[in-house]
């Protein structure tokens, strides 16, 4: 029997997948930092977990920086239906803590003003994002051709042969967009997803089997033994330069598990915090007990905040003060027209007295004078 291409495989898989589920079609209206949040409850979990769990956060919480601040661990118990909400919740928050970083708001409308390259170069460089929540938010939310692939749909693709272990290792999955056109692209994600999803809950249930089986008959030699499940991903060492580092800080990111809140908390892995030098504290036996001052209860005193008691108030009488039989009333306030017309007064009174006579004579010399000045030249 001749081997069945990939190209082949990838239609056969389309086919029985339409046949088992229904495709689900993702809310494009969403803005796309609701995009990246979703996908981050979407990865590994079936679409009706997803917008429940999703529904449940935005209820649970008054806004996006409560989220922000809230622990990894309180989250989770919002996010507890989801297949692994301790590395979901750790990925949503360090997403919403890189966002409020990169521009102290909740919002990521920008990328789409800007070119397809740009706007994943600006995903790609919030912390802790997954490639499943990149290629979910270009196909959704940005008009892109991707496939999004999380654990469950790479282990699908494993089992019926579609890719390699050593794409499974790696992580990238290429060819599958060339493979489906883009017109179908959002429909075999939803088929994908589901069938990955199944695989997560439960990769040797009947159901689970019995499809991957109708996609490939060869597929029963890479099931994992009864009660066992796929190994993890071995990814190869990383690269020398900056994408190496790049890749070794995203798989450390992803093995790390979250730590509870309180003094039941883990430790830090090394290099995380810096460990105080030897030597410091209290000394104590080995058995913990304390030595010198502090067994003895002579060293330094606790501080104790004291009761703020205030002192009493009193109220001392008040003075009578005899009424004046006769009070000297204030001048009143005079305007400066009043003032002037004092002024003109006391200026005319000082005037030395002018009798008739000279007044008639003053009078008489005006007139002479302006009849002169009426009479004609000659």
């Amino acid at each position: 029997m001749a081997a069945i291409s990939r190209q082949q495989l990838i239609a056969k898989m389309h086919k029985v997948l339409k046949a088992e589920f229904k495709p689900v079609v993702p809310d494009v209206s969403r803005p796309i930092l609701e995009q990246v949040l979703f996908a981050c409850c979407l990865e590994n979990a079936s679409y009706d977990i997803a917008e429940k769990v999703f529904a449940r956060l935005g209820e649970g919480y008054f806004d996006l920086n409560e989220v922000r601040v809230t622990t990894v661990a309180e989250i989770a118990e919002t996010l507890h239906e989801l297949p692994d909400p301790s590395r979901s919740s750790l990925v949503l928050r360090r997403v919403l803590q890189a966002v409020f970083e990169s521009s102290y708001s909740f919002s990521l409308e920008n990328t789409r003003k800007h070119t397809l390259v740009r706007a994943i170069k600006t995903l790609e460089n919030l912390h802790g994002i997954t490639p499943f929540v990149i290629s979910f938010v270009l196909s959704t939310g940005l008009d892109s051709h991707c496939i999004p692939i999380d654990r469950g749909a790479a282990s699908a693709l494993l089992v019926t042969g579609i890719i390699t272990q050593q794409d499974y290792d790696s992580g990238k999955i290429t060819g599958l967009d060339r493979a489906i056109p883009k017109k179908l692209g959002i429909e075999f994600s939803s088929l994908l997803h589901q069938i990955g999803a199944e695989v997560v809950k439960n990769i040797h249930s009947p159901n689970v089997r019995r499809i991957l089986l109708a996609i490939n008959a060869d597929a029963k030699d890479r099931f994992p033994k009864r009660g066992d499940e796929l190994p993890a991903p071995n990814p190869p060492p990383p690269l020398p330069g900056k994408q190496g580092r790049r890749a070794a800080e995203a798989a450390l990111a992803a093995a790390e598990e979250h730590r509870p809140a309180g003094p039941q908390a883990a430790a830090r892995p090394p290099g995380k915090t810096p460990l105080p030098p030897p030597g410091s504290g209290p000394k104590r036996t080995p058995d913990g007990k304390p030595i010198g001052k502090a067994s003895t209860g002579k060293g330094p005193k606790p501080f104790v905040v004291k009761p703020n008691i205030g002192k009493p108030i009193t109220i001392k009488p008040q003075i009578s003060y005899e009424r004046d039989p006769d009070p000297v009333k204030p001048e009143k306030s005079t305007s400066k027209k009043d003032k002037s017309k004092k002024e003109s007064k006391a200026a005319k009174s000082s005037l030395p007295s002018v009798s008739k006579g000279e007044k008639k004579k003053k009078i008489e010399s005006k007139r002479h004078s302006l009849q002169l000045s009426k009479r004609k030249p000659r």
